[in-house]
């Protein structure tokens, strides 16, 4: 069985104009929604084998504050470039290339490449929220199995729900 987790960034702040998109942080809402959502994820016992991260600030704090929760490393998140200004199908061509021993991963990311991607993969997900997790389970052995079998079960949790 290989599980994927796909989270959208918490929500951001706009409040500096003259900064990259890429150095955006968290608003105060992000702040509170990330570590909210991952005592919801310990307290389902989730435990990523992976975390892997866009590396816009924004993405990546939301990866942190998630960790703290669900006693993953911060030193052991992975930073993706590849994460970043994506398409549905480069998304999904990183997950096929896992290393086969993960059986499960944790992506954190951006609209509107989640969303699509995860759409695609169920069409139970039809929108994902600021700091949404969409949880896919595939009976499959392989990460290059996820792109042709549908998820075996899906869930999807938000922060305001």
């Amino acid at each position: 069985m290989k599980t994927l987790y796909l989270v959208r960034h918490a929500k951001s702040s706009r409040d500096d104009p003259s900064l990259p998109d890429r150095e955006r942080p968290l608003n105060d809402r992000g702040r509170q929604d990330a570590p909210a959502m991952g005592k919801r994820l310990c307290k389902r016992g989730v435990k990523p084998d992976l975390l892997v991260s866009s590396p816009a600030l924004r993405a990546l704090t939301t990866a942190q504050l998630i960790a703290d929760e669900i006693g993953y490393q911060r030193k052991d998140i992975i930073v993706d470039e590849r994460l970043y200004a994506s398409s549905p199908d480069d998304l999904l061509t990183i997950i096929c290339a896992i290393g086969d021993q993960v059986a499960r991963v944790m992506l954190f990311g951006h609209n509107p490449e989640f969303t699509d991607l995860a759409h695609r993969l169920s069409s139970e997900v039809v929108d994902m929220p600021t700091c949404a997790v969409a949880e896919f389970l595939f009976d499959a052995k392989v990460w290059a199995d996820v792109a042709k079998v549908g998820p075996a079960k899906v869930k999807q949790d938000a922060p305001k729900k």
